[in-house]
């Protein structure tokens, strides 16, 4: 991935003011930065879902500027909101995200358990389930898509020590089998001992790069690069097929 002189505006305010970042294939680059840095807008630039101003920016090899559904289709985005369907079950969730991405068929059960989610919780609506619960189903989603980026926005917010502990595990196993992730996280420590790159950031502007920090599976990214966007597709209840139009379906961002 690669961003060059990027500048985003929203709401008519400079978000990203010219940020220059190279991120290396199958690695965990951290993005650092007080709140407001730009660490948030970085990830949906990368995501699709928010304008390049100016600039460049090639992310998975693809130009941001001309192939944004194609860029949409490969990448997973963990964000502070779930972008679960709370009057679906955590099965139907699955099933249809995973779809809408096309992705190959997914075993719902071995999904679930790797991520922790007790096979009583198949059947019931996401919007009965406690924080920590739907942040592990916003989990499995993630890992039942398979997208080639994973884009991760303070991942371990909502999560007790264990499933903190999980996430980081997903995240080393992502990468062991070529997914790159690029993630924002307050808790330094944490993301510092996973991480092989560390971007700083303030001012929508990157202060420093640094690289080489030291730091067949469920989680192998889908070759066929899938075929999901990351903006609001029709909701399953009405959709006569997954749509390919889905939006990235765990987080809002």
């Amino acid at each position: 991935m690669s961003l060059r002189n990027v500048v985003t505006v929203l709401g008519g305010f400079p978000a990203l003011a010219g940020v220059d970042l190279d991120i290396c294939q199958g690695g965990v680059a951290l993005l650092r930065g007080p709140n407001g840095a730009g660490k948030s807008t970085v990830l949906r630039l990368c995501a699709g879902l928010v304008a390049l101003e100016s600039g460049s920016a090639s992310v998975l090899g693809l130009d941001l500027a001309t192939q944004v559904t194609a860029i949409r289709r490969r990448v997973g985005l963990l964000g502070h909101q779930s972008g679960l369907y709370d009057d679906l079950t955590v099965a139907d969730n699955l099933v249809f995200w995973s779809r809408a991405a096309r992705a190959p068929k997914i075993d719902l059960g071995q999904i679930m358990d790797r991520v922790g989610l007790v096979p009583r919780l198949r059947d019931v609506r996401v919007g009965s389930l406690s924080a920590g619960q739907r942040r592990r189903t916003a989990m499995a989603v993630l890992v039942a898509r398979r997208p080639q980026l994973w884009l991760l926005d303070e991942p371990h917010a909502g999560l007790d020590a264990a499933g903190r502990d999980l996430l980081d595990d997903l995240v080393a196993e992502a990468v062991g089998v070529g997914v790159t992730v690029l993630m924002a996280s307050h808790d330094h420590d944490r993301a510092l001992a996973i991480a092989t790159q560390v971007v700083d950031l303030a001012g929508g502007i990157n202060r420093a790069q640094l690289t080489e920090t030291g730091g067949p599976s469920l989680l192998s990214p889908d070759p066929s690069g899938a075929d999901a966007e990351a903006t609001p597709a029709t909701h399953p209840a009405t959709a006569t097929e997954p749509a390919a139009t889905a939006p990235t379906p765990v987080g809002d961002h």
